[in-house]
C-alpha cells in the first residue's frame, strides 16, 4: 500500500452527519470542542461561508469545500455580513436534523456531522494533521496556495458529496446508515485531496504523501516497524546523508523519523490490544520491543496508562 493508505489504515473512523443547515444571513454557528474522539466536520453544499478556526486566517468557503477540525478545537462558521445572526429553529428529519434561521439574505446549505476515531487514532491525528484543514471539490476553486492535481480525487469527492447530498435530501429507506458509511470514505478522500494541495506550508503527514525521495523510509517504517531502524539505514534506503532525511522530515511534519516510528509502533499496538487475545509480551515483540518492560515503559510515556488497564478501558480481558 502507498503510504496515505498505511496511515488510514491505522485509523479506523466511522461518521455521521447530525444537522442539516439551511441559513439565510445574517447567520453563524459556533460549534464547541468536540469530544477526544471526536472529528468535526461540515460540508458546504450551496452558497459561502466563512470559517475561522484557532490559529489560523479567516477561510471564505465555496460550494463543495469539505472543512475538517482534526483537534476537536471550537470553531465559527457565519455569513462573514458581521450582522447579528438570526435564531435557528430545529426539526427532526427521518435522517437528521435540520436547522433553518428563515434569514432573507444569501442562503448557505451545510451538512454538518463528526468523524468517530478509534482509540488507537487520536494520537496520530493529534500529532500529524493540522489543526483545521479545508479541501475543495470544486474545479473552479481558487483559493490561494492550493496545488493542481489531476482532478480525479475532486471528481471523486465532488461525487461523494453529492450522493450525502441525495441521502440526506430523499431519506430513503437505511439512508442514515448509507450515510454514515459515506462518511468514511469522505475522510479518506478529503485526506487524499488534502495531499495532493498545499496547505500553507502545514508541516503534517500528509505533506510526506508526495515525497518521492522519501518513499523507501516510509514504506519501511509502516511496513516493518518491528525491526530496530536507525538513521542510517533509511538514509541508505532513500540514497541520501543522514542529515538530508531528517531535513527531510522535520521540513514535512515538524518531527523525525523515530517520532513517526514510535507513533506507528503505538497504533498497532493498541490495535492488537484491542483485537486480539495476545499477550502485552506478544506484542512488544510483535512491534519491535526487545522486552516486555521496555514496551510497557513507552506505553505508559505514550498514553499515561499500560497496556492492561487500556485494554480493560475497552471492555477487553
Amino acid at each position: 500500500m502507498d503510504v496515505l493508505s498505511q496511515w488510514l489504515a491505522l485509523m479506523p473512523v466511522s461518521g455521521q452527519v447530525e444537522t442539516r443547515c439551511h441559513f439565510g444571513a445574517p447567520w453563524r454557528i459556533a460549534p464547541g470542542p468536540a469530544a477526544q474522539l471526536e472529528i468535526p466536520f461540515h460540508v458546504l453544499l450551496d452558497g459561502h461561508a466563512v470559517l475561522e478556526a484557532p490559529g489560523a486566517a479567516p477561510v471564505t468557503l465555496q460550494p463543495g469545500d469539505v472543512v475538517l477540525l482534526p483537534h476537536g478545537d471550537a470553531h465559527l462558521l457565519h455569513d462573514g455580513s458581521g450582522q447579528p445572526p438570526l435564531g435557528a429553529t430545529e426539526r427532526a428529519s427521518a435522517v437528521l436534523t435540520v436547522a433553518e434561521n428563515g434569514g432573507d439574505g444569501p442562503v448557505a446549505d451545510l451538512l454538518c456531522g463528526r468523524f468517530l476515531l478509534g482509540a488507537q487514532s487520536a494520537p496520530m491525528v493529534r500529532q500529524f494533521l493540522p489543526a483545521s484543514l479545508v479541501v475543495s471539490s470544486d474545479e473552479a476553486s481558487g483559493r490561494a496556495g492550493q496545488g493542481a492535481d489531476d482532478g480525479s480525487t475532486r471528481q471523486r469527492l465532488a461525487q461523494l458529496i453529492g450522493l450525502m447530498r441525495l441521502e440526506a435530501q430523499e431519506e430513503g429507506p437505511g439512508s442514515g446508515a448509507v450515510i454514515g458509511h459515506l462518511c468514511g470514505a469522505l475522510f479518506s478522500l478529503a485526506l487524499r485531496r488534502a495531499s495532493q494541495q498545499a496547505q500553507g506550508g502545514a508541516q503534517t503527514l500528509l505533506a510526506l504523501a508526495h515525497r518521492t525521495s522519501l518513499q523507501p523510509a516510509l514504506m519501511a517504517l509502516f511496513n516493518e516497524p518491528h525491526k530496530p531502524w536507525t538513521l542510517p539505514e533509511l538514509a541508505a534506503l532513500c540514497h541520501m546523508s543522514r542529515a538530508t532525511l531528517i531535513r527531510h522530515f522535520e521540513t514535512a511534519t515538524g518531527r523525525s523519523p523515530a517520532e513517526l516510528l514510535l507513533q506507528i509502533r503505538m497504533a498497532r499496538a493498541m490495535q492488537r490490544l484491542l483485537q486480539s487475545g495476545l499477550s502485552a509480551a506478544a506484542i512488544a515483540d510483535e512491534v519491535g520491543y526487545q522486552s516486555e518492560a521496555a514496551f510497557q515503559r513507552a506505553f505508559k510515556r505514550h498514553l499515561g496508562i499500560t497496556p492492561a488497564k487500556f485494554r480493560m478501558a475497552r471492555g477487553h480481558s
